[in-house]
């Protein structure tokens, strides 16, 4: 991973353009469906398959920023469907990346790669293995689940 990573990204400027550049790849590179789930799959694999779930965008991600020597971690959550057009898919658990830079970390998403609202953070760590949202033992159906996410406008007072 880290010879494609240097080939790809090593004339890139470091910092904010470097892992962005990792991110335009990774959303150009793979295309998302749930028919594409496989929980076995590496970011190595998502590369060579070309497509993956938001855990694969993730994961791919993550494994080229610590092949560049970027601080990465994997997160999860609810991400809502504020500010963006309506699908007729409802939007539902997600996973993400965040890279430390500048003595801070920050959010990037190579499955929708444009700055969103609204996200509901559940997990983090070194990958999905750590953020699981469930365990099971045996076989289970989901029944249903339930999200709500509304913008809501503060209103400042005055003292």
């Amino acid at each position: 991973m880290s010879a494609l990573a240097w080939s790809l990204f090593g004339n890139t400027l470091r910092g904010w353009r470097r892992v962005q550049a990792i991110t335009d790849y990774v959303h150009r590179r793979l295309t998302f469906g749930y028919q594409f789930a496989r929980s076995t799959r590496t970011a190595w694999e998502a590369n060579e398959e070309r497509v993956g779930v938001c855990r694969d965008f993730a994961h791919l991600s993550i494994a080229l920023c610590r092949s560049m020597n970027i601080p990465a971690r994997y997160a999860t959550g609810y991400l809502g469907d504020i500010r963006v057009p309506q699908v007729p898919a409802p939007m539902d658990f997600s996973a993400w990346f965040e890279v430390y830079l500048g003595g801070r970390w920050f959010t990037f998403d190579a499955r929708h790669n444009v700055p969103r609202v609204g996200r509901i953070l559940m997990a983090r760590g070194r990958d999905a293995a750590d953020c699981t949202i469930t365990t099971t033992f045996g076989q289970s159906h989901l029944v249903g689940f339930q999200v709500v996410t509304a913008e809501v406008n503060s209103i400042s007072s005055a003292a």
